[in-house]
């Protein structure tokens, strides 16, 4: 039983970091930079640990800028607030999804550009071959350890074959239905799910990083800890990345440029 968990919670934390790290801060909103090295390291990074579930950077960045143009409208690629149930909202995504994908969209040119492309994989990634060697060893790893007659393991197969969209959908659904607003006055109805959110690596911080979608640290308050932020710095700090943007906390914000901190005045947070 231990080994599935651990194999489980792994894969899980793994997954949602690379979404939130590489898919989000980096190929939708250019939170930092690196160089070629280190963005073909996390793209290969983020593609085996998403496995058949792995998520196009291009494909990503555009319907996630999209989101942010239009949330929760009818134009909005994903919100629960103009999709008619979960299933519904999951169904939009994915075909919106594979129409970018595709290039099958009529995107618009200020969503387009600036997010890492890496055609072979891309192409490798997005073909079922690769899908199914990477399903066909989930499974293979849970009928070795699974013991015997505890079939109920193999219910959390689906969530290993589907990861990368099982995060997002959980963001998307929870971050706009149900929490708490430190910025009431952003118009959409974006929230923050979790206290302390580490299961899902900061991403349902929804309302503090609609507020400032240019932010790279989605904690506000004291209780709020954006865990794919913490190992940002650690990043930066070592040179792997530099961050680009202005990093907003409960205390002030601080730009990052290389080893330079400014602090400025901090931004109004409602109780």
């Amino acid at each position: 039983m231990a080994i599935i968990l651990s194999f489980f919670f792994g894969h899980w934390v793994l997954a949602a970091f690379a979404q939130s790290f590489f898919h989000h801060r980096y190929a939708a909103h250019a939170m930092f930079k690196m160089n070629k090295f280190w963005e073909k390291f996390f793209y290969l990074f983020t593609c085996l640990v998403q496995g058949s579930s792995f998520l196009n950077p291009r494909a990503y960045a555009i319907m996630h800028r999209q989101h942010h143009a239009y949330s929760d409208t009818g134009k909005d690629p994903h919100s629960p607030i103009a999709s008619k149930g979960f299933l519904d909202m999951m169904w939009k995504t994915a075909i919106n999804y594979e129409s970018i994908l595709d290039k099958k969209a009529n995107v618009e040119k200020e969503f387009r550009g600036n997010y890492p492309q890496w055609p072979p994989i891309d192409k490798l990634s997005d073909s079922w071959p690769f899908r199914l060697i990477c399903g066909t060893l989930y499974t293979l790893f849970y009928l070795y350890f699974v013991p015997a007659g505890q079939y109920g393991w193999y219910l959390l197969l689906p969530i290993h074959w589907l990861m990368g969209p099982v995060h997002g959908a959980i963001v998307n659904w929870c971050g706009h239905m149900y929490g708490y607003r430190n910025h009431k006055q952003n118009p959409d109805h974006s929230k923050n799910t979790l206290f302390v959110d580490v299961l899902i690596a900061g991403e349902l911080y929804q309302n503090n990083h609609h507020a400032h979608p240019n932010s790279p640290n989605f904690a506000f308050r004291w209780f709020e800890i954006d865990l794919t932020y913490q190992i940002m710095k650690i990043l930066h700090l070592l040179g792997v990345i530099k961050i680009q943007r202005a990093v907003w906390t409960s205390k002030g914000k601080k730009v990052l440029r290389g080893s330079d901190i400014i602090v400025e005045t901090a931004p109004t947070v409602a109780a």
